[in-house]
């Protein structure tokens, strides 16, 4: 299909950008601010956090040990702010230079002193206006996870309408600005990029909506001016036969589905950058007609040359979805010695079905996977690495349910977890549950999703009490270290520090300091709303802060069902809350 592509370098209107006093400013009134040098985004300071998982290995760790295992129950709030928009509440809060860039639903950026939490600037993209009926399209504006990144000078920010923005990061102003894709279609961007060697490499979503058949794509862009580089379509590959046959008779512009839901990670090695890839559309193979194909690339690891955007390899998490079972989160690059050899390793829970997986990421070579929930899809994994399902939970019929576990809502979520080079262990939010499926019959309307499927209540597999767990296993060989339960689900992604601590929180408005060796909870806090986003860190002035956003979760409202007595905020509440050790702790 032909996706039009428009570029064009814009002048802010007075309207769309706030500009405020800074603390800092140079001769010219602009608070000063260092650029971020491509060699800090290989290798950032540990103080500050330059993207979403802080590195480019989508570790999640930070190497601050100020807040640690002894002084974590001194924690105090240092200062908090009230988010600039309703939604589902999945922030990524950056930091760079004394600066706290944040981004919220609708495509608002602020940037807040962050020390003080004073605003400094605030931009509001100005966005199109749908009809109504697009009820999953409007929903895409209310679901922005992490859709800023930093470098040179720059706030690099994908947006909900499918544009790509560039700000500059002392005062909020537009640089310039691309159309990436056509918005109108059903494009849009819910996570944000990585930004490497000059590249925006960025991925789309929106590819389940009834105009969008055909393409769902990871490109790259040039930093500076916006023009494209590469484009690659996870639906379409015309370089690899088993691709277009895995498809059965569907042709390329008779597909949906293959969306990157996550923000990808990069190797600086090998200059390969790597993303999980979601469900196909429909969900079911009675209605999308792919017969018993693998519906590649969907549910799939891609590595990918940065340069070129050319298929380096791909490993299937989950062939022959039918259950929007999707396997799309955060692939995480850890380096360790196993069996006494070094061994560059891809890590990750890829999605719902909760299955862990390593594999040789020069490769695609698999190497050992783990079950951390209860789900019945998958019957084996073969020695090469060959995902086996239970064709008896297929859908034969309109209409027939079948019991599925674990549900849409289940397994591993968009939270991502969070790996410790100290523990060499991987640790993991998670939720258990199950729902009955069924395939539906429906016209497809524009802005919607094609998804048809109907979906049960959210109920816990027979004998488990607890909907929450965080699992933390090793990475050399999938070993249990420890696994925490709870009755209510994990709502935000965990962050791992060299002070021994996992943050992390849940629908109970709960966040909470687990020990990374022992898993016992050193520290918690009760807030205002279910705990959300990325929690992350950071210090200036010798002083560590630790970053918690909270706010409306579709996770805690989903889920709710499995756990009836405790109560789920009605409001959004969405907020960051920074605390630090107190001045009289020592630290």
């Amino acid at each position: 299909m032909n996706v039009p592509f428009k570029h064009a370098l814009l002048a802010v209107t007075a309207l769309s950008v706030l500009t405020l006093p800074a603390l800092a400013q140079d001769a010219g009134g602009a608070r000063s601010y260092a650029p971020v040098t491509n060699d800090m985004i290989l290798n950032p300071p540990a103080e500050e956090w330059l993207m979403w998982r802080r590195t480019l290995d989508n570790q999640g760790f930070s190497p601050l040990d100020t807040i640690n295992k002894d002084n974590v129950d001194q924690l105090t709030l240092a200062w908090a702010w009230p988010m600039a928009e309703v939604g589902q509440q999945e922030t990524a809060p950056l930091v760079h230079d004394g600066i706290m860039f944040l981004s919220t639903n609708q495509n608002i950026v602020q940037a807040l002193d962050a020390k003080t939490g004073d605003l400094i600037w605030e931009y509001r993209h100005v966005l199109p206006e749908l009809p109504a009926s697009y009820g999953y399209q409007l929903n895409q504006a209310r679901r922005q996870k992490n859709s800023i990144a930093l470098y040179d000078d720059k706030v690099i920010l994908a947006t909900v309408d499918a544009k790509l923005v560039s700000l500059d990061a002392a005062t909020g102003q537009v640089v310039w600005e691309t159309q990436v894709y056509d918005s109108s279609l059903g494009y849009s961007y819910t996570v944000g990029p990585i930004v490497v060697n000059d590249k925006i490499i960025s991925a789309i979503s929106g590819c389940s909506i009834a105009q969008t058949a055909g393409g769902c794509y990871i490109a790259a862009h040039d930093v500076n001016t916006g023009e494209e580089i590469w484009r690659f379509n996870t639906l379409d590959d015309p370089n690899n036969p088993e691709q277009q046959a895995s498809w059965g008779d569907v042709p390329p512009e008779n597909r949906w589905g293959g969306t990157p839901w996550a923000t990808g990670s990069y190797d600086p090695r090998t200059n390969t950058t790597f993303w999980g890839i979601g469900m196909p559309g429909p969900y079911a193979e009675l209605v999308r007609g792919s017969g018993d194909g693998d519906v590649l690339y969907t549910n799939a690891t891609l590595a990918l040359d940065a340069d070129t955007g050319e298929r380096k390899w791909h490993y299937s998490h989950l062939p022959r979805d039918n259950w929007d079972l999707d396997s799309p989160f955060e692939r995480v690059l850890i380096d360790e010695e196993v069996d006494g050899e070094m061994r560059h390793l891809l890590v990750t829970v890829a999605g719902k079905n909760g299955i862990a997986f390593a594999l040789d990421r020069d490769t695609g070579e698999y190497l050992w996977s783990k079950e951390t929930v209860y789900q019945n899809v998958v019957t084996s994994i073969d020695a090469d690495g060959r995902v086996n399902i239970n064709e008896d939970l297929i859908p034969t019929a309109i209409g027939e349910e079948k019991y599925i576990c674990t549900s849409v809502s289940g397994g591993k979520l968009w939270q991502a977890g969070a790996y410790s080079p100290q523990t060499k262990a991987f640790y993991v939010p998670l939720t258990e549950a199950c729902n009955t499926v069924s395939a539906s019959q429906s016209e497809f309307t524009a802005g919607n999703a094609v998804g048809a499927m109907r979906f049960g209540p959210r109920v816990l597999p027979e004998g488990i009490e607890n909907a929450g767990v965080i699992d933390a296993f090793s990475v050399i060989d999938g070993e249990d270290v420890w696994r925490h339960e709870q009755r209510t689900v994990p709502t935000s992604s965990l962050l791992a520090t060299a002070g021994g601590l996992v943050f992390g929180g849940d629908a109970g408005r709960f966040v909470k300091a687990f020990d990374d060796e022992t898993g016992e909870v050193l520290w918690e806090q009760r807030l205002n709303a279910p705990i959300g986003g990325h929690p992350m860190t950071y210090q200036i002035d010798g002083e560590q802060y630790v970053v918690i956003p909270a706010g409306f979760s579709a996770q805690a409202g989903s889920s709710a069902s499995m756990y009836p007595e405790v109560p789920v905020p009605s409001g959004s509440g969405n907020s960051i809350f920074v605390f630090k050790l107190p001045a009289n702790s020592g630290n």
